[in-house]
């Protein structure tokens, strides 16, 4: 096993002390190719049911052209899924609530290979390591049915996506019924396969990082009796006008120009500072003495601390990278702010991608 040694302040740490103190303590430090993130703020797309796959195309020819080497999603990976399963006494409900689907494809792959979720995480991550270029079909089908296995979702249809129709069927690790469970999979009304998955298999790349966090959730499940009900009469509140304008574009979205009008809206700035304090900001001035409101802001903001972090330790195996988060466009403003603390990383305007 490999360990990793903390050096002291007069070892190397403080040879790089040295050589770098002009560099501020938090935030991007000088360095030649810095690994560059673009985060894209998405409306959930479950919500939206007159949505058509085929608008999303100007938006997918516009992120396919930055041509990202990474992409994140705002889905809970099989590990995360499998510590709340068995700790839910203190997570109750929270895997019940959002790793169902995850579970459920796990078990379909389990019956086809014959390997729980912790044997095929790790099946999985060796066998996407090994795969070359010119890998053929049987290749993408194992490797779907090891990332089905690991609750690796995303992953599992971007090896799915690979395939050509044809080719997506029954054989190597994959038996009827994941095969028709993954067929279903990418064709979701959901942005982490609509986009993500779509995206990512046009580029050739090999899996799609699950970033999302719910641990977080014993916050609000052991907060005091009356925090639902508080967080309700906060919702109920007068929305702000660029929240009522995003509302009117998106019952409005009629073909592929209106998405891609609709997704420069989302990722302005000021439109992310409108949701946040429409939410978070109302939340934070609750008068209860329980502090509900308060309890919320936590919770939220040390989920996307989390996310950030998986994000984080993602793009530690791409120095130098390009990666591309797609979240739901509430969580970019924290995403903004959390990532552009990193040393290595710098931000581009998701406006670069998008165009105007």
């Amino acid at each position: 096993m490999r360990k990793w040694v903390r050096l002291g302040l007069f070892g190397a740490g403080g040879a790089l002390a040295a050589s770098a103190h002009a560099a501020p303590l938090v935030g991007p430090w000088p360095v030649s190719k810095p690994t560059e993130v673009a985060v894209l703020g998405t409306p959930h797309l479950s919500g939206i049911e007159t949505l058509k796959p085929e608008w999303l195309a100007p938006l997918l020819d516009r992120l396919a052209a930055w041509r990202p080497q990474v992409i994140t999603i705002e889905g809970l990976s099989g590990p995360e899924c499998y510590l709340l399963r068995r700790y839910e006494k203190s997570w109750p409900d929270t895997a019940n609530d959002y790793c169902a689907r995850v579970e459920k494809v796990a078990g379909l792959a389990a019956t086809a290979t014959g390997l729980d979720m912790p044997a095929a995480e790790a099946a999985a991550e060796a066998a996407v390591g090994k795969i070359g270029p010119n890998a053929g079909p049987a290749e993408h089908r194992h490797l779907a049915a090891l990332f089905a296995a690991a609750g690796n979702l995303g992953s599992a249809s971007v090896q799915w996506l690979r395939l050509a129709p044809a080719q997506r069927r029954a054989g190597d690790g994959v038996d009827a019924a994941l095969a028709s469970e993954l067929n279903e999979l990418i064709v979701r009304r959901n942005e982490n396969y609509l986009i993500a998955a779509t995206l990512a298999a046009r580029l050739g790349l090999e899996r799609l990082y699950p970033v999302d966090d719910h641990l977080s959730d014993r916050v609000q499940a052991e907060a005091p009796p009356g925090q639902d009900k508080a967080m309700q009469a906060i919702w109920s509140g007068a929305r702000p006008p660029l929240a009522l304008q995003a509302q009117a574009m998106e019952k409005g979205l009629n073909d592929g120009a209106s998405v891609l009008a609709y997704y420069r809206f989302m990722n302005r700035a000021d439109v992310g500072e409108a949701f946040v304090r429409a939410d978070m900001g109302r939340a934070f001035q609750e008068p209860s003495p329980e502090h509900f409101g308060r309890r919320y802001v936590a919770w939220w903001e040390t989920r996307n601390l989390h996310m950030v972090a998986n994000i984080r330790a993602a793009l530690g195996h791409y120095p130098g990278g390009r990666a591309l988060v797609i979240v739901g466009a509430t969580h970019k403003p924290y995403f903004d702010a959390y990532l552009g603390m990193m040393h290595e990383l710098r931000l581009v305007p998701a406006a670069q991608l998008l165009g105007k």
